[in-house]
């Protein structure tokens, strides 16, 4: 079978600890070119990969390359209009969460993505774990029955990055865009992705640009900006119209401890993620059960799943319409904390 051909855009931080580790797997994906508004920097990437060349620039990649599809790894205010050039050009997307800014860009790259009738996925991880992917066939089976109760938390007590994350201006926003919508996206995606009809949320900017020593964070690679204007955690509640729920929590800085969980309930049963266990009764006994699934680097399985949906057609998990309804409850999150009331969505 002929390599598919990929461009990579954007040689920051995810590009080089996730994407690369995981192209250089992938025996039948060849990434021929590599573009970062910092040269040098593209250069260092396409070094991993033999005949890959480095460009400054998502448009000199489409203006110069044969390639199938584009791995969108650029800050988050300019997914969108890398998404829509290389959709324009009749490339397949995979692009890093948030799918953009705001709903507006979102609504943008979707009519691109469909007037040229190429693949679009977002990047969620997460969603490609093995325990997710039982859990996600459980309940698609029905063994947890109806789900209409979910909580979700991704926080940090000390954590707030380093560099381009804090800068609204090319993050988009802090802990909700950064690690909130893998939780968000998650735990919704395990309760069978109902439609979310209300949010409720608070966002807080009590903390901000804390000298606190002795902890580790995560430096950008692009570390030399000033701007801090994201907020430093948020907690809400989304409403379905099946009349479920789903409380969440994300932080970069808050405090309390260090915590991430998944939790979701049925009426035939619950499960609970890191570590999975199952929570149902047998026999008119309560029981817990903790399947045993393998590790997988889930970034790999994710680029393999893209490059089989390309080549087929077949819809994607992380689907364009999801990544769509992902970005109307991060937008709902914002609004309802700027207008302190619940928003519809």
């Amino acid at each position: 079978m002929k390599k598919f051909r990929m461009a990579i855009i954007g040689a920051g931080n995810i590009c080089q600890s996730a994407h690369v580790p995981a192209y250089k797997k992938i025996d039948d994906v060849e990434i021929v070119a590599v573009a970062d508004w910092k040269i040098e920097r593209a250069c260092q990437v396409a070094a991993n990969f033999p005949g890959c060349k480095a460009y400054e620039t998502a448009e000199q990649v489409l203006a110069n390359e044969d390639i199938d599809g584009v791995d969108v790894c650029v800050w988050n205010r300019s997914h969108e209009p890398v998404a829509i050039a290389a959709a324009r050009a009749g490339k397949h997307v995979l692009c890093e969460k948030p799918m953009a800014a705001d709903l507006e860009g979102a609504l943008r790259m979707k009519r691109a993505v469909e007037d040229a009738g190429v693949t679009f996925m977002l990047a969620v991880p997460r969603r490609y774990q093995t325990d997710v992917r039982l859990l996600a066939d459980m309940v698609a089976e029905g063994k947890l029955g109806d789900i209409y109760y979910a909580k979700c938390a991704m926080i940090r007590r000390r954590g707030t990055p380093v560099g381009w994350f804090t800068d609204t201006t090319k993050s988009g926003g802090g802990p909700v865009v950064d690690i909130g919508v893998h939780c968000i996206d998650n735990t919704w995606y395990l309760m069978g992705r109902p439609k979310p009809v209300r949010v409720s949320a608070q966002i807080s900017h009590a903390i901000g640009n804390f000298q606190t020593k002795g902890v580790n964070r995560w430096v950008a690679l692009d570390h030399d900006v000033t701007a801090f204007d994201t907020e430093d955690s948020a907690a809400g509640i989304v409403h379905f119209e099946n009349g479920a729920c789903l409380l969440f929590e994300t932080s970069w800085a808050l405090n309390c401890r260090d915590q991430s969980y998944t939790q979701i309930c049925g009426t035939k049963g619950g499960a609970e993620l890191e570590p999975l266990c199952i929570y149902t009764e047998e026999d008119e006994y309560l029981t817990d059960k903790h399947p045993v699934t393998i590790n997988i680097d889930r970034f790999e399985y994710e680029i393999r799943h893209f490059v089989a949906c390309a080549r087929t057609g077949r819809k994607p998990v992380s689907c364009l319409e999801d990544a769509l309804t992902i970005q109307r409850i991060l937008d709902a999150i914002y609004r309802s904390a700027r207008e302190n009331r619940e928003v519809s969505l």
